[in-house]
């Protein structure tokens, strides 16, 4: 969106996704649940899973879990998606404007291989921490959303003990979180080396 040869028509998606982002995760959840759900009966209502399923693991309840989870994950998605559109454009521009860019352009590369081996691979590295900061909210659920559609999710579980003061659940849930996100971010600092050439954690 920030590129300045990129369409006409992708440069236009970007005041929709920033309008997204002024919409919030609940209000987002019960819009989709209104299209997809009850006007054109692609996904189910509500729930984790069907209820004439038990669950087992087989390839045909994993697909009734996945089709219960997309409406609630694409509402926090849809919903935070401005700001992740706003952050990267900015980055792009300011990436456009460094000297190994106008290096680049000054060797006569393609407009592909600048995109993406010099602009993007540049401007992703502020996201990808970003994204692990922002895996634990994803993680804990917006519990409005798990409420709307009455999805037996993490943010449900741990409403309930905190409602009924259980707190031996209260530390799993928040144990889990802090471990998922101590994982996340050790997998992003093993994979920094493959988007920046300058990193590495090699003994000097």
């Amino acid at each position: 969106m920030g590129w300045g040869k990129a369409p006409r028509w992708l440069r236009g998606v970007f005041p929709v996704f920033f309008t997204f982002s002024a919409v919030p995760f609940y209000l987002m959840g019960l819009i989709l649940l209104y299209l997809f759900a009850f006007r054109l009966y692609w996904l189910p209502l509500f729930g984790g899973y069907s209820v004439e399923n038990v669950p087992e693991f087989t390839l045909v309840f994993w697909s009734d879990v996945l089709r219960h989870s997309l409406l609630p994950a694409a509402s926090i998605v849809l919903a935070q998606i401005g700001f992740w559109a706003l952050g990267m454009r900015s980055m792009m521009v300011t990436t456009q404007g460094e000297d190994f860019m106008l290096q680049a352009d000054a060797k006569d590369l393609s407009g592909k291989r600048i995109f993406f081996r010099y602009a993007m691979r540049n401007a992703l590295l502020p996201q990808t921490t970003q994204l692990a900061v922002t895996l634990g909210h994803v993680i804990s659920g917006a519990i409005l959303v798990e409420v709307v559609f009455s999805y037996p999710g993490v943010g449900t579980l741990l409403l309930r003990a905190i409602r009924s003061f259980d707190y031996f659940v209260i530390q799993g849930v928040i144990f889990m979180i802090i471990i998922t996100i101590a994982l996340t971010m050790l997998v992003i600092d093993l994979a920094y080396p493959l988007l920046d050439p300058r990193v590495n954690y090699r003994k000097t």
